[in-house]
This record gives C-alpha cells, structure tokens and sequence, in this order.
C-alpha cells in the first residue's frame, strides 16, 4: 500500500509542476497578450483531481489520519482552477488575469498542503 500511496504522490507532484510550470513558461507571453491554456495545463489539473482522490480513498483504507476540511478546502480549490482551464482552453489567447488566477490557485493550494 506505501508504494501506491508513494507513486500517487509523485504522479501528484507531477501534475501540480505541469499546471504551475505552464503558468510560468508563459511569463513572457502574458505580458504580451499572447498566452493560452496549454493542453499540459488541462492534462496536470485532472491528473491532481484524479490521483488526490485516490490519495485520499488510500489513505483512508490504509486507516491513516486524513483531515477532511483540508482535503475539502484543496478540492474546491482545485475545482476553481478547472472550471479556469476548462472554460479558457479553446480560446486563441487568455487575459492575463485568468492565468494569474491558474498560478495563484495553484501556489494556494501548494501552500495548503505543506503548511497546513
């Protein structure tokens, strides 16, 4: 069971840099009016959806400790940042304020898993 809960955290990891990491490889084109939602940002918002709730459904069989109102406050932050990339991924260009509220949602969200 650690290892499936250990590879579903690196799987994790792995969607949070894919979602963040497209944020901040467009700096520049933010900042020209040219950024979009990369396809890599969609793959790394459901890829945090699906292995955080498997995370959760491990753990729980696993009989660890899970703070539910962390997990539930993560969800809905989570939740945020895919109706973001879902409603704007099919347009040419985004404002720069929808990609700023992508990263922002996102270093929240980092920053409630680590601090909380």
């Amino acid at each position: 069971m650690d290892i499936a809960i250990g590879f579903l955290a690196a799987l994790h990891i792995i969607g949070i840099v894919a979602l963040l990491g497209g944020v901040l490889y467009q700096m520049k084109d933010i900042k020209a009016g040219t950024a979009r939602i990369a396809p890599g940002m969609l793959h790394g918002a459901l890829t945090m959806l699906v292995t955080g709730l498997l995370l959760v459904g491990l753990n729980e069989m696993n009989d660890a400790d899970v703070n539910h109102m962390k997990i539930g406050i993560k969800l809905i932050v989570l939740l945020a940042v895919l109706v973001l990339v879902v409603a704007k991924r099919k347009a040419t260009t985004v404002a720069p304020a929808v990609l700023g509220s992508i990263g922002a949602l996102t270093t929240i969200n980092i920053l409630l898993a680590t601090m909380w």
